[in-house]
């Protein structure tokens, strides 16, 4: 029985592509539920907000579901790339554009959320 590999993952098998999909969508939901109880619980106002986002703890945790969101997203674009485009010039130009505004969105993340 042979591996399957995939560009996702620099020649490991499918199983790190599983894993990160599994990853990321936990932390995605616990910063999602965290939110979600936040914003309920909370009068949410422009000073609790920036309080919020003023703590280390928090920026942290929004920059790993950001960089999950990035890592998630991308696994799964090449996945549906690699699934439903046969071709691979067009899938190679649609991999890439995701790729490159995926690395855009978060660059930008970075940039708005620790101000630099």
């Amino acid at each position: 029985m042979g591996s399957v590999n995939s560009v996702t993952n620099l020649g490991r098998s499918g199983v790190f592509d599983w894993l990160i999909q599994r990853v990321t969508a936990y932390v995605l939901a616990l910063y999602t539920i965290f939110l979600l109880g936040f914003m309920l619980t909370t009068d949410v106002d422009y000073e609790t907000w920036s309080a919020l986002f003023g703590q280390t703890w928090f920026r942290i945790f929004t920059l790993m579901a950001l960089l999950s969101i990035g890592a998630h997203a991308w696994v799964g674009l090449w996945t549906v790339t690699t699934d439903y485009i046969k071709a691979m010039g067009p899938r190679f130009i649609v991999q890439a554009a995701c790729g490159v505004t995926m690395f855009v969105y978060v660059v930008w993340g970075i940039q708005i959320l620790w101000g630099l």
